[in-house]
């Protein structure tokens, strides 16, 4: 059974501004997905109708196998929420608002391993909220969201406000909830993180998903390249790198000072090319790189930019933006 499915889910704002545009979306159990787009495509639109904070115009969402419109209670029992900017409460430390969202849910949870696992400190957690950082008002966000185990953990751009070390130790915490078969769902726009952690990701464009795939699948369908540079000993003379260009699976070739690079469309054409420079001089070291997600990103979202149904501009940023009581919502 998917964690997360969506079959024509479409919300409309006004007669003219379509936020969420007949989206078909299969998130599986167990794995880390990451929900990208750029402001106004959809992403957040998206994660309200999830949780019922907005109802769609058309369409079904099931998530965790009930009906997200019917069965609100029953989802919500089972999943984490950290939506994009959480209000904390002022007044509550940090351990008091873990403690709140254990008995609102009735989780026999440790507010203290939980605060443990999200870096609060032991003395920050004792604070009252309303002195923190936005990095610390974050990890005590995400550690509400862990509170009675949830088998889905919905996150609008968990990394914000967080230090690299922070960034990092989220995404180790990430991989741990998976590994223990928990569904992550997760929007962001800090594309390198995504890339870090994600099984497979969805990327939106104007209220339609473009894109839905493992990132090995976006470079091969939309012909990603990657490139391989050999730092050599010396150059031979006459050496023409006309001849690396046109072996199969090869763009193009150039050399500068002892690099000798070649871009390939076939990612297998690598070993081609370091074979043959190997038999015209001796190979030091070796560089590869494959077609980032942000290059695969530009590509669809720059030629998917939707027929002018979606919305667009101040108008998009406006729709995509969480009803006021989204962000109180944090279990």
């Amino acid at each position: 059974m998917p964690a997360i499915e969506t079959r024509g889910l479409t919300k409309r704002f006004g007669a003219d501004v379509v936020a969420v545009d007949s989206l078909d979306l299969t998130v599986e159990s167990g794995e880390i997905f990451g929900f990208l787009g750029p402001n106004g495509a959809g992403k957040s639109t998206t994660i309200n109708l999830l949780l019922d904070f907005i109802r769609p115009s058309e369409g079904s969402a099931e998530v965790l196998g009930h009906d997200a419109q019917r069965e609100t209670q029953a989802i919500r029992e089972r999943v984490g929420v950290l939506p994009e900017g959480a209000t904390l409460y002022d007044r509550l430390t940090g351990r008091e608002h873990v403690e709140w969202v254990s008995q609102t849910k009735g989780a026999d949870a440790d507010p203290d391993a939980i605060l443990d696992r999200v870096g609060l400190g032991r003395e920050d957690r004792q604070r009252r909220a309303g002195g923190y950082s936005k990095g610390m008002g974050q990890r005590l966000a995400l550690g509400m969201a862990l509170v009675g185990d949830p088998d889905l953990l919905i996150l609008d751009e968990p990394s914000s406000g967080l230090d690299p070390n922070g960034i990092q130790e989220m995404r180790e915490l990430l991989r741990e909830e998976a590994d223990r078969g928990t569904t992550v769902f997760f929007s962001s726009h800090i594309l390198p993180q995504v890339e870090a952690v994600c099984d497979r990701v969805g990327i939106m464009s104007n209220g339609r998903l473009v894109a839905e795939d493992t990132i090995a699948g976006l470079r091969e369908s939309t012909g990603g390249t990657s490139q391989i540079t050999a730092t050599v000993d010396r150059v031979p003379e006459g050496f023409d790198s006309t001849a690396l260009a046109d072996l199969g699976g090869v763009e193009r070739a150039s050399v500068e000072g002892t690099d000798v690079t070649a871009v390939c469309s076939d990612p297998g054409a690598k070993m081609t090319v370091l074979k043959r420079i190997d038999e015209e001089t001796t190979v030091r070291d070796i560089h590869s790189e494959e077609s980032s997600l942000e290059d695969l990103f530009n590509q669809y979202t720059a030629t998917n930019p939707g027929d002018g149904t979606g919305a667009t501009g101040s108008e998009a940023h406006e729709t995509d933006a969480e009803p006021e009581d989204a962000s109180e919502v944090t279990a």
